[in-house]
């Protein structure tokens, strides 16, 4: 059966990978992009969403969301990821145009149309799901699923305690957990478990465009500059997306997550409680050899469409 999968983003070199391994896993329906401030500001995140659905040759729409957090200033890692969040990789300009909706009134009805149809995943700042739940909290129930990538039940890698995307927008992380959903966090206790080691990378060879174009500018740039220190950049946000196509992929645990707010040194700390009242099924371990054979097989799919493409 087909999965249906929204996924909010902040693209972001990981996250470009994440919405090429969605488009090529033949039973995920990618039913929208919405986009948020994180990785890079706004402007350059929405416009590599678009350049991205145009380079894969999807049909999906994308919409546009917040470009700040909700009560901080706002923060990014251009470091990471480039000036414009694409590494290395200088895609063609864009030709498809956004929705004419805000990225939370857009999560809002595409739940509401479908409900208990669609997984909701979130792979940058939760800026846009914060919005979405206050203007409209039965998105948690219309929701079949909210996974996020973020948080982390161990250390952080923007602060000794927080994860970048969680502690971009503190605010927007405490209203999600508070939502009527259990929202399954994939952090980086789980992410740093997919590195795209050069063994990895050797299975990427013979891509064609795929290859040549985004992958090889985007991973030598991103493992230069993440602190992998040749162990391989972690592909975080692909995670999320695997999750949504086979859950069987990683192993979770139920726990009671908060987020502090507060906190000198802790802001953006996704506090983990094995033993409390469950809000949060946690990823802890990733079956990795299935997750890069997912990838391969994904992957191997979009290059043919990219080396033969419909029309």
């Amino acid at each position: 059966m087909t999965k249906k999968l929204l996924l909010d983003c902040d693209p972001g070199i990981d996250d470009a990978l994440a919405i090429g391994l969605a488009h090529g896993i033949p039973d995920l329906e990618l039913v929208g992009l919405t986009t948020v401030g994180g990785n890079v500001e706004l402007e350059h995140t929405t416009d590599n969403a678009l350049r991205l659905v145009d380079f894969y040759g999807m049909d999906v729409p994308v919409a546009r969301g917040a470009g700040r957090p909700l009560v901080r200033e706002p923060k990014t890692a251009a470091d990471v990821h480039g000036a414009t969040g694409l590494g290395g990789a200088v895609l063609p300009e864009a030709r498809s145009a956004l929705v004419d909706a805000h990225a939370a009134d857009f999560i809002i009805d595409t739940l509401a149309a479908a409900p208990g149809e669609i997984s909701l995943a979130a792979v940058g700042p939760l800026t846009n799901i914060a919005l979405a739940l206050r203007k409209e909290p039965r998105i948690a129930d219309w929701a079949a699923e909210f996974v996020i990538m973020g948080g982390s039940y161990t250390r952080g890698n923007t602060t000794p305690a927080a994860e970048f995307n969680v502690h971009a927008d503190p605010e927007a992380a405490a209203v999600a957990f508070g939502g009527a959903w259990r929202t399954v966090m994939i952090g980086l206790d789980l992410t740093h478990q997919a590195r795209a080691t050069a063994e990895v990378r050797s299975r990427f060879a013979g891509l064609g465009r795929l290859e040549a174009e985004l992958l090889t500018p985007c991973l030598d740039f991103y493992g230069e500059h993440d602190g992998s220190h040749g162990r391989g950049p972690a592909i975080h946000d692909a995670c999320a997306v695997a999750y949504v196509a086979n859950p069987a992929l990683l192993r979770t645990t139920p726990a009671r997550v908060d987020v502090e707010v507060h906190g000198t040194f802790t802001a953006g700390m996704t506090v983990t409680d094995f033993g409390g009242t469950p809000n949060a099924d946690v990823a802890t371990e990733l079956d990795v050899p299935a997750f890069w054979d997912l990838f391969d097989d994904a992957y191997r799919r979009v290059a043919e469409q990219l080396l033969h493409p419909a029309g």
